[in-house]
């Protein structure tokens, strides 16, 4: 039997996604996000709403970067969710977090975080406070490659948002291997 919870915002796994941005004066602002994924190959949409400093940053710049928190920096990430850099000016500094630019868009990378999508603005929608990015590139730290060079999630341990909970978790073990295990039912 299953129980009805009504319309909710859960979905499992949410990313935990850390908005990078530079403000009119160029100083580097971070921004905790869950509600964001891919919507299209190459695209990013992520739910952010107007009166953020990171979303009049964006606007402003044109560009954005995504990183996505680990389960080395929770603090940090939740940290810059739960301070404006309104209030807070130098909140990526208290986070502990170094910013450094991004060769490709006008943002900040920052380097705790070893995943990062560099992104160009596409669109706000600030009714729906639907931001779409375009990633113009991924890029992940060595430390969290394989020997292959691909991003090998047992060195990275990106985290997920338990919304009915408010927890982080981190990412597990494999269970599967996808495009692969399904063709056992064919035929």
């Amino acid at each position: 039997m299953r129980k009805n919870f009504g319309a909710k915002a859960w979905l499992y796994p949410m990313p935990v996604l850390i908005i990078g941005s530079y403000d009119e004066n160029g100083a580097a602002d971070a921004m905790n996000a869950a509600w964001g994924g891919i919507s299209e190959e190459t695209q990013i949409s992520i739910c952010v709403s107007e009166d953020h400093k990171t979303t009049e940053n964006i606007l402003k710049r044109g560009a954005f970067t995504v990183s996505i928190a680990d389960a080395e920096n929770v603090v940090a990430a939740d940290y810059v969710g739960i301070v404006s850099a309104k209030a807070v000016p130098d909140k990526v500094k208290r986070a502990g977090l170094t910013a450094v630019r991004s060769e490709l868009v006008d943002a900040p990378l920052f380097e705790e975080l070893p995943m990062a999508l560099e992104c160009r603005l596409i669109s706000y929608d600030g009714e729906n406070c639907r931001l779409v990015g375009e990633i113009v590139n991924v890029c992940a730290d060595e430390r969290i490659l394989d020997k292959d060079g691909k991003i090998d999630l047992s060195r990275f341990s990106p985290i997920t948002y338990d919304p009915v909970h408010h927890t982080y978790r981190k990412l597990g073990e494999i269970v599967g291997k996808a495009f692969c295990d399904g063709t056992r039912l064919k035929d």
